[in-house]
């Protein structure tokens, strides 16, 4: 009976510690939530690729938040804004901030892509610290290419700028 005690008391222990362990792994984590990003064809191209570039403006933001999860600095939450899309361009910021805050963000990310011509793409990225209502990033960044290969790059560049700028974790 001793043993089946003391093996008890171990047990609870071990659990406790481990979600304390938990506990202080995802406190110092950054929760950030990334906004789908605006995207504006002003190429004048005679063909309709307005279904190409939502399902590739999808891949980019999806690739942003898989990599920032997978990247162990940060924990990704979801935003709920009751929009179809979630952009700064479809909300207010106060709208944007809101969602970022309810879904418990302390950074947000957003931003666009602006397709200027048959090849050269333009894009901006954002990022704001909500506990200190810091602008951490403001970054314009450019792109070759109209295929999944060019958003899939520069979704990479992007993901690089976004670890360098983001605040430092809670202590």
């Amino acid at each position: 009976m001793k043993n089946r005690t003391n093996a008890l008391t171990v047990g609870m222990l071990l659990w406790v510690w481990l979600a304390g362990g938990a506990a202080m792994a995802a406190e110092s984590t950054i929760p950030v939530a990334v906004a789908d990003f605006d995207y504006y064809d002003t190429s004048g191209e005679p063909t309709d690729q307005q279904a190409e570039h939502a399902r590739r403006m999808a891949g980019f933001v999806t690739i942003l938040r898989e990599r920032l999860a997978a990247d162990g600095a940060f924990t990704v939450r979801e935003l709920r804004c009751g929009k179809p899309d979630c952009t700064a361009g479809d909300l207010a910021p106060d709208e944007l901030i809101k969602a970022a805050r309810e879904a418990g963000a302390r950074m947000l990310v957003y931003g666009g892509i602006h397709k200027i011509s048959t090849l050269v793409q333009w894009g901006k990225v954002q990022a704001v610290d909500l506990d200190n209502e810091a602008l951490l990033l403001d970054r314009s960044f450019s792109f070759r290419g109209d295929n999944d290969r060019a958003f899939q790059r520069a979704a990479d560049f992007v993901m690089q700028i976004l670890t360098t700028a983001a605040p430092a974790p809670a202590s």
